[in-house]
């Protein structure tokens, strides 16, 4: 049986379900997956409502706004298996004399990411919990990821949010040193399937069938290193050097960063629904249960 499954935009942190798909393991479970991309990032959800795909992959943070703006309904999206359950990104600049803290970025210019939501919207709450205001950081908004790593070579920010392969790269470029590591702040969903109620209930057998396939990829990557889950996915990243994807993929790897399971962290949905809500991204306060599938919600 066939799914049609659309990525939700092309980045190395999405590494296992690309390796899910080259390994064999979906087919091993009895379905063949047809991947197909998306025009930017979050378009998958819009195809998907109007009927042309089956199910997206992404941040559970569609979910959680849509049912902050709308009622549940056989269209209300839902998530189910976490894969990636930290934050990807860092904090990257120049080199510190003394260990780098958050309070270190008052007054100084930081590129924070622009193309989705997510990030900043999660490092916005870890300054607040670290007692400091957004309005203390000369925050620009409005470069891209790889724009912004030319800024930090030449100097005209100190600071820059972003995730592999701009990290590894920096580093060869020496521009810059990773101070902080966002996953080092615990479970945050970050990466799950996402279908609507009404696709759910007709294709469950089949997605319970791509969660087994998933789960599988867990163990996979922890028996095997960096560089052969690199050479495994090369493919898919034809733009980055082979020496930049190996080192993205330990660092993501060392970061426990992928977690490849049925359930979704309640811990790590509610730290993003406190990003969305203290962020202004969302004004109530939907429930878990009312965003996560329930063959893939943790047992309270």
């Amino acid at each position: 049986m066939k799914i049609k499954l659309a990525e939700n935009f092309r980045a190395v942190f999405y590494a296992p379900f690309y390796a899910t798909n080259a390994l064999g393991l979906f087919k091993q479970e009895g379905i063949e997956i047809e991947l197909i991309d998306s025009a930017s990032p979050g378009s998958g959800i819009a195809d998907m409502l109007a009927g042309n795909i089956d199910v997206v992959w992404g941040g559970p943070l569609r979910v959680i706004k849509q049912r902050d703006q709308e009622a549940d309904s056989e269209n209300a999206l839902v998530a189910f298996c976490e894969v990636v359950g930290k934050d990807p990104f860092f904090l990257v600049g120049h080199k510190h004399d003394k260990p780098f803290s958050l309070s270190d970025l008052t007054g100084k210019k930081i590129g924070v990411v622009t193309e989705v939501p997510t990030p900043w919207l999660c490092l916005q709450q870890d300054l607040r919990d670290a007692g400091l205001s957004i309005d203390s950081l000369q925050v620009n908004a409005q470069r891209t990821m790889g724009q912004n790593l030319e800024a930090l070579k030449a100097g005209h920010i100190d600071y820059a949010q972003y995730f592999e392969p701009f990290v590894s790269q920096t580093l060869a470029m020496r521009a810059g040193e990773v101070l902080h590591a966002a996953h080092s702040r615990g479970p945050t969903a970050y990466t799950t399937f996402i279908s609507t109620r009404k696709i759910i209930a007709q294709k469950r057998a089949l997605f319970d069938a791509m969660i087994r396939a998933v789960e599988k990829m867990g163990p996979w990557i922890d028996a095997h290193t960096g560089r052969e889950l690199a050479g495994l996915v090369a493919p898919f990243y034809p733009h980055v050097a082979t020496d930049i994807l190996v080192q993205s993929m330990d660092r993501y790897k060392a970061a426990g960063l992928w977690f490849c399971k049925r359930t979704i962290s309640r811990v790590g949905f509610e730290r993003l629904k406190l990003s969305m809500r203290a962020g202004g991204f969302i004004s109530s306060d939907p429930l878990y249960e009312n965003c996560i599938a329930e063959f893939s919600q943790e047992v309270s």
